[in-house]
C-alpha cells in the first residue's frame, strides 16, 4: 500500500528549493513582524484535528472499496498539486501562471493525440467534466441555434439541465434493452437536432454507446456529435482490446470530446477537460478583459474557455503524472488494462453462479449484478440488494463497499422478463473497478459477498 508519508522526502526537497527561490526576492514584512496564524505549531494542531475528521470517510484507498468513482490521485499528481499550490498560480492567463500555463497546453495536445485530434484543435482544462459538457453544448447551440441537444436516456444528467442553462431544448433518445440508443429515432428526428451527445462510458454502468453508427446517421443530416468520454476516455488507451473497439477508433470524428483526468487520469478532484476538433468555436468565447492578457500574444486559456479563474496546480498534477506514466498502453494504458481486467474476473464469477445475476456484460469496468430473489417480484429483489449493499458497510471483519444503481422497471423487464413489476424501479447492485489493486481483489470481494 502506498503511504503518502513515504513521499514527504522528496516534497521536502522540492519545497526546499521553491523556497530558496521566493527568498531570492527578498524578505517581505511577515518575516519581520511574524503572525500568529501562520506559525507552524498553530498549524499543525488544526490540521491534526482535520486528520481526524477525514478518518471518517469511507476507505476510497483500498480495494475494499468499489462503490463510487473515487480513488486517491496518484502520489506524483498530489505532490505536484501541493508544491504548485504553495504558489498559488492562476491558469486563466499568462499573467496568472506562465509555467503551468505552459504545462496545460502541453497536457492537452497529449490528449488530443491520445484521441486522434491534429494540432489544429483546441482544448484546455476545467474545474470538471460538468463545466466541460457546458462549455461544449455552449458551442453546439451556438453553431445550431434553435436546434435541439439529443442524448441517450442514460447520459449523465449533466445534459439535460446544462441545456436548461443554455435555453435550448433537450431531447432524450430512446435507448434498447442493452441500454443503447436508437438509431432510427435519431434518424426520424433529423430534422429538430443539431447535436447529438454520445456517451463513451456511462456513469451507471460504463456503456459505451455506438458512436461509429451513430457518425453514420449524423454525417447524412449534418448533425454535431459530442463524445462525452468524461468518465471513460483513457479507455481509448486500449481500444484493441475491448468489445466497443470500432467506436473508439472512430472518436476522432466526434466535434468535441469531454475528458476527466480526475476519473482514470489519477488526478485530485477536480480536474476535467474540453477539446474541439475545429479550432475556430474559440470565436464563440472571445471577450476583452482591461486587466489581463498582457504578458503573451499567444491566445490565452481564458479567451478559449467559460470559466475564468482556474488553478494552475491542476496542469502542473497532470503534467508531472503523464511524465511518469505517458498516454500509451504501456503507461497510463497498464491502469486501465488491470481495471478492465478486475471486472472481467468479476463478470465471470456471476455468469457461473446459480443466485446471482449479471445485469449486463461490462464494457470497461463497471459491473451491475444483483442476488435475485425466489419470488421475481421487484420489491423482494430491492429489499435484498439494499441489504447486501447495507451489510457491506457493517461488517467490520470482511467489509466491503458496493453502490446501488436504479432502473426503470420496464427497462429492468425488457432484460429479466421474468420479474413481477411491483415497484417503480428495480434496484440492483454496482462496483467501479477502477484500481489496480481491484484485479487482485475481486475474487475476495467474491467470496465475501457469496459469489
Amino acid at each position: 500500500m502506498n503511504r503518502f508519508q513515504d513521499y514527504l522526502p522528496a516534497l521536502k526537497t522540492a519545497l526546499g528549493k521553491l523556497d530558496a527561490w521566493r527568498e531570492a526576492y527578498g524578505p517581505t514584512a511577515e518575516d519581520d513582524n511574524p503572525v500568529p496564524h501562520y506559525a507552524p505549531e498553530r498549524i499543525e494542531e488544526v490540521l491534526l484535528k482535520l486528520e481526524q475528521r477525514l478518518e471518517e470517510n469511507y476507505p476510497f484507498h483500498h480495494p475494499e472499496y468499489a462503490g463510487q468513482m473515487l480513488k486517491p490521485p496518484h502520489p506524483a499528481a498530489w505532490l505536484a498539486y501541493t508544491l504548485a499550490m504553495t504558489i498559488n498560480p492562476n491558469n486563466h492567463s499568462m499573467d496568472g501562471g506562465p509555467p503551468t500555463s505552459r504545462m496545460e497546453k502541453a497536457v492537452i495536445k497529449k490528449l488530443a493525440a491520445m484521441v486522434g485530434y491534429d494540432e489544429t484543435s483546441l482544448g484546455h482544462l476545467t474545474s470538471g467534466g460538468t463545466i466541460a459538457n457546458l462549455e461544449a453544448l455552449f458551442v453546439a447551440r451556438e453553431l445550431h441555434p434553435g436546434k435541439a441537444i439529443a442524448a441517450s436516456a442514460n447520459a449523465h444528467f449533466t445534459h439535460q439541465r446544462m441545456c436548461r442553462v443554455l435555453n435550448a431544448e433537450f431531447i432524450a433518445i430512446p435507448v434498447n434493452a442493452e441500454g443503447v440508443p436508437d438509431p432510427e429515432f435519431i434518424e426520424h428526428n433529423a430534422d429538430r437536432i443539431g447535436t447529438v451527445v454520445v456517451t463513451l462510458g456511462t456513469t451507471g454502468l460504463g456503456v459505451v454507446e455506438p458512436l461509429a453508427d451513430i457518425l453514420d446517421i449524423t454525417r447524412r443530416h449534418g448533425i454535431r456529435v459530442h463524445a462525452d468520454a468524461a468518465y471513460g476516455g483513457f479507455f481509448t488507451l486500449i481500444k484493441d482490446s475491448l468489445p466497443s473497439r470500432q467506436h473508439w477508433q472512430a472518436i476522432h470524428d466526434a466535434d468535441s470530446i469531454v475528458i476527466d483526468p480526475h476519473k482514470h487520469g489519477l488526478q485530485p478532484y477536480g480536474c476535467g477537460s474540453v477539446l474541439y476538433k475545429d479550432a475556430s468555436v474559440a470565436r464563440f468565447f472571445q471577450h476583452d478583459s482591461p486587466y489581463t492578457y498582457f504578458t503573451s500574444d499567444d491566445i490565452h486559456l481564458g479567451e478559449i474557455s467559460l470559466e475564468c479563474s482556474r488553478a494552475g496546480a491542476s496542469a502542473a498534477a497532470l503534467w508531472t503524472t503523464l511524465e511518469l506514466l505517458p498516454l500509451e498502453p504501456s503507461g497510463l494504458g497498464t491502469v486501465l488494462t488491470s481495471a478492465r481486467n478486475a471486472a472481467m474476473k468479476f463478470a465471470a464469477r456471476l455468469r457461473d453462479s446459480a443466485a446471482w445475476e449479471l445485469y449486463s456484460d461490462p464494457d470497461l469496468d463497471i459491473v451491475g449484478y444483483f442476488r435475485s430473489p425466489e419470488s421475481k417480484k421487484l420489491t423482494d429483489l430491492n429489499r435484498a440488494n439494499n441489504a447486501i449493499f447495507q451489510q457491506g458497510m457493517k461488517n467490520r471483519d470482511d467489509p466491503f463497499y458496493l453502490s446501488l444503481y436504479k432502473i426503470e422497471a420496464d427497462q429492468f423487464l425488457k432484460r429479466f422478463p421474468g420479474f413481477e413489476a411491483n415497484a417503480d424501479r428495480a434496484v440492483i447492485l454496482r462496483s467501479v473497478f477502477m484500481k489496480e489493486e481491484h484485479e487482485r481483489f475481486v475474487e475476495t470481494l467474491a467470496g465475501r459477498l457469496g459469489i
